[in-house]
């Protein structure tokens, strides 16, 4: 069944608004949600990094591990995961093996590492997730970057500072 036709914009800026939440709590500024094929928001999930320093507790593998937990399969085909930014390889692969059949994201990794440079919180696996899900034996729909600028934002303020 084909993914529903969503308001990309208003959702990445959801995404943007949790990752904000997530950087004010002190936590790296990433941001996740999951919509339905119905277009309500079902989950929201902020950088894990904190408080026990999880360096896979990116919000995206959080949510998606969530989301296996509560969501049927034929739930998970037809939902869109927006992110403030691109999966990571391990990202991608979680929201593949969810089931998860959309991801729309807003900052490129490739651009995530411009701005980030080698900092030890966020040492970039620079792959990009078309590429990870390519490889996969079933389909995700993959689109990004969208309103990357504004997506990168909340990156070059929190990374120079730290």
């Amino acid at each position: 069944m084909p993914l529903p036709d969503l308001d990309h914009a208003a959702y990445l800026r959801r995404a943007f608004a949790v990752a904000a939440r997530a950087a004010a709590a002190g936590s790296h500024p990433f941001g996740a949600i999951l919509v339905d094929a119905a277009g309500a928001v079902v989950m929201e999930q902020g950088n894990a990094y904190l408080p026990d320093h999880d360096m896979t507790g990116h919000a995206e593998r959080v949510l998606a591990s969530r989301a296996s937990q509560r969501f049927r399969p034929a739930e998970l085909a037809d939902a869109t995961l927006y992110t403030s930014a691109e999966p990571c390889a391990m990202c991608a692969g979680a929201a593949y093996w969810a089931g998860i059949g959309r991801i729309v994201y807003g900052l490129s990794e490739a651009t995530l590492k411009t701005i980030t440079g080698n900092h030890p919180e966020n040492p970039t696996l620079d792959l990009p997730c078309r590429q990870v899900l390519a490889s996969g034996q079933r389909p995700v729909e993959v689109i990004g970057p969208l309103l990357e600028e504004e997506a990168a934002a909340p990156h070059r303020a929190f990374w120079a500072g730290r």
